[in-house]
């Protein structure tokens, strides 16, 4: 297995979740697409850190981080899904009009 092969299916998860958040109207299936894509970042993180830099570590760390940064994105963005499903009952987002005039 080599670098490209990491980059393409890491390429290939990006795109999927890329059409995901584009094509789906559910908020809950748009917040795992964007998971999906942070997932895909990681995985370039640690394809670049271990095939370019195979005695550095500084890949697994940004990658710990991004980790971090989705975990909380996620705790955030379904607190914000609940909110909106109690007060409108409907999680489509092409429904929602909660922040217009």
């Amino acid at each position: 297995m080599t670098l490209a092969h990491v980059l393409i299916l890491s390429a290939l998860l990006f795109a999927i979740g890329v059409y995901g958040v584009l094509a789906r109207r559910s908020l809950i299936a748009i917040l795992m697409s964007v998971e999906l894509m942070f997932n895909a970042a990681n995985l370039n993180f640690v394809a670049f850190n271990h095939f370019l830099h195979p005695d550095n570590l500084w890949g697994h760390g940004i990658v710990l981080l991004v980790i971090t940064v989705a975990a909380a994105e996620a705790v955030v963005g379904l607190a914000l899904v609940i909110a909106i499903y109690r007060n409108t009952q409907n999680l489509n987002a092409e429904d929602l009009h909660l922040l217009h005039d």
